[in-house]
């Protein structure tokens, strides 16, 4: 069954050969399904309690892929079953490891073809032991290794004009994952793969990774609770099952506050912290203002700031450092009513990005084509 939808997975992938992310190049056309013979790390990018991202050479080519491979969780000696019950529980948490790998990949196979989200080449299969691994295009740093990295640029924000370009492919590449019935769930700097630009001698290109924690909204809620605390939009630290891909929009309005303040806007050590820092900055929420609130299954347990008082984003971000255009948009973006947020396809629309003829210069012509598209 594993072979059969990496199968059909590779299959999808070959059917866009003019593919302008590079899954489509014919250095590995009609080759998508690999072994890990295919390829030789060379080194490590990643690595957490998700398994392992290391760079790596396509053997037969020599060509840079970036591989992912998940890990099955570690299972206490004292909890595995004895006699045969122990292997029949490891090849059970070794199929759900593939398959939760192939579900990314059928994710990162449907949103193929967008210069702003990360490329799938092929899939790799140990034919030994059945594991899958994801062989992807190989971009650079992660964003919060750039923003916050020594050899990038140490904490200091970017300007508003770098903002603007990364904004403007992000929310391209959103718009893409949206329009398939796609929401990412999990959209922070770490997530974001910087491919020029981070040395702040030339314009910033962007993609979108990690669909690891994706979901189709295709399927009937609830939705689990998904995401990294401090990106994470406050219905669903509220306990709301029906969310929808507006989540996405409150996780990339929180990129943009980061990329123009040098840290993450909304830290806390739990749901709780982070809550009472989202009301603290945009204000505790009213009638007017989200009508729905009190409705949240966990409403009533959240410690509201004593004092009640207005939005105090722009004391954050004043004029100097972004313009009321860009003001418009992150406010949008940061609305805590998931009704009142803008789409990726309205925000593309704002003056902020419609009046900035230039914004388009971190891409080429043709991807800059395809992401207004």
């Amino acid at each position: 069954m594993l072979a059969k939808r990496a199968a059909a997975i590779c299959v999808l992938l070959d059917s866009d050969d003019d593919d302008p992310s590079g899954a489509g190049a014919g250095w590995c056309k009609r080759r998508r399904l690999w072994t890990t013979a295919d390829y030789e790390a060379t080194r490590a990018l990643g690595e957490g309690s998700f398994g392992a991202v290391v760079e790596a050479r396509h053997r037969a080519t020599g060509q840079a892929v970036a591989v992912k491979a998940l890990r099955a969780p570690a299972t206490p000696a004292t909890a595995a079953p004895a006699g045969g019950g122990a292997a029949a529980e490891a090849k059970a948490s070794a199929d759900a490891v593939a398959d939760e790998a192939l579900r990314e990949a059928e994710f990162l196979a449907a949103c193929r073809g967008h210069p702003s989200l990360v490329g799938l080449h092929a899939i790799a299969m140990n034919p030994g032991t059945s594991e899958v691994a994801l062989v992807m295009e190989c971009v650079g740093p992660n964003l919060h290794d750039v923003l916050n990295g020594s050899r990038h640029r140490a904490g200091r924000p970017f300007p508003e004009p770098q903002v603007r370009r990364i904004m403007r492919q992000l929310l391209a590449g959103a718009k893409h994952m949206h329009a398939r019935r796609i929401m990412h769930r999990d959209i922070k700097p770490g997530n974001i793969l910087v491919g020029a630009g981070g040395d702040g001698r030339e314009p910033v290109s962007v993609k979108i990774c990690d669909l690891g924690l994706a979901a189709s909204i295709t399927d009937q809620p609830p939705y689990e609770l998904a995401g990294t605390r401090r990106y994470m939009a406050p219905e669903m630290l509220l306990g709301k099952l029906d969310y929808d891909a507006m989540v996405d929009m409150w996780s990339l309005g929180c990129v943009m506050a980061e990329l123009l303040t040098g840290k993450p806007l909304f830290y806390g050590e739990n749901d709780s912290e982070v809550l009472r820092r989202i009301f603290s900055v945009l204000g505790v929420p009213g009638q007017r203002t989200w009508p729905a609130f009190k409705s949240l299954p966990l409403a009533g347990t959240v410690v509201l700031p004593p004092v009640r008082h207005r939005n105090r984003l722009r004391q954050l971000l004043p004029k100097e450092r972004l313009s009321a255009d860009g003001f418009d948009v992150l406010k949008r973006l940061l609305s805590c009513n998931a009704d009142k947020r803008p789409s990726a396809s309205t925000a593309l629309r704002s003056p902020w990005f419609t009046k900035d003829i230039d914004s388009t210069a971190s891409v080429s012509p043709a991807a800059a084509a395809k992401m207004v598209q």
